[in-house]
């Protein structure tokens, strides 16, 4: 097999996965921290995020690091068994990156509801069902995909691109069940019930700000209008965050139909695929860390000691 070394594009890649896995540990230790010493910081929905940080960095590791070897001309990186298990991995990763961005807007959703409305008695079993929510999407993503298992072999011959995904080490067998398309279909269908379960809450968190914010103006009062609470900050963080999921998600599902449809195989639009398909993983910490109490505490330290730092130099 000859492989095309792309310096440039594995330099990229290498530096995409660099930003996400520090970024995502970064704040994967922030949160370990509130959670086990600055307890006063600790929020029930830490864990949600410390599970998001989890699954963030192996879908990066696991999506990467094959096109970054490819990309730097390394013949023969996975066999058959590598194969399998790097897209096991990453597909299974990648469906519970859905199911948690789609747990944790649930959970904002019913943490800001009114304690006159008719979903305020989830609020007291917010943590026990979370937990069950997590086991209950790690089963079936494992399920599910264990059919990658089956389907994925390696790729002996580059030039060999008669059916499915196909890259310079893996490539998808030809189906040899009845029903091809059942695979797909159960995969299509439960995207659709977790984007749809995070716009209808993103939806319910933005009609609950509105009524709030519209109850703080009739009140006319200057501290609840301009300085919100933690769990407004919260809720902002977390709708930007499942925006930008919708939004990333959406592109790559677009980008990947025109390439199945195109006549030829188009060497950009797998480019774009590959950075889409870490896009989130990788921007995600970074969206959440503008309000998270120790990130805020930790950068007024620094710029206090620098700050210290250059004075003294200046007046020696």
């Amino acid at each position: 097999m000859i492989f095309r070394r792309n310096t440039i594009l594995g330099g990229f890649y290498l530096s995409q996965l660099c930003v996400g896995v520090i970024g995502n540990s970064l704040l994967f230790m922030m949160y370990v921290y509130s959670f086990l010493i600055k307890s006063r910081f600790s929020r029930p929905i830490d864990p949600i995020f410390m599970h998001l940080m989890i699954v963030n960095v192996l879908t990066i590791i696991f999506a990467m690091i094959s096109h970054i070897m490819s990309s730097f001309g390394v013949p023969r990186f996975l066999d058959d068994v590598g194969c399998k298990a790097v897209l096991y991995i990453f597909r299974v990763t990648r469906g519970l990156s859905i199911c948690t961005t789609s747990i944790l807007s649930t959970f904002q959703a019913i943490t800001i509801t009114p304690s006159n409305s008719k979903w305020a008695w989830l609020k007291p079993k917010l943590s026990t069902w979370t937990f069950r929510a997590f086991l209950l999407s790690w089963l079936i993503n494992l399920f599910i995909y264990a059919h990658v298992i089956e389907s994925v072999t390696v790729n002996i011959n580059y030039t060999d691109l008669d059916y499915g995904y196909s890259h310079a080490y893996c490539k998808m067998r030809p189906p040899e069940y009845p029903n091809p398309g059942l695979f797909l279909s159960v995969i299509i269908i439960g995207d659709i019930v977790f984007l749809t379960l995070m716009m209808w809450t993103s939806f319910y968190m933005v009609t609950v700000l509105y009524r709030h914010r519209k109850r703080a103006q009739h009140l006319h009062s200057t501290s609840l209008s301009c300085q919100p609470s933690p769990e407004r900050k919260a809720t902002h963080s977390i709708l930007l965050l499942v925006s930008f999921f919708v939004f990333v998600y959406l592109l790559h599902n677009f980008i990947t139909l025109c390439g199945f449809y195109a006549q030829t195989k188009i060497p950009r639009l797998e480019v774009i695929n590959v950075i889409l398909t870490t896009c989130y993983p990788t921007i995600s910490p970074f969206l959440l860390m503008k309000n998270n109490k120790l990130i805020l505490q930790f950068t007024s330290l620094f710029s206090m000691v620098r700050m210290t730092c250059f004075q003294s130099a200046l007046y020696g």
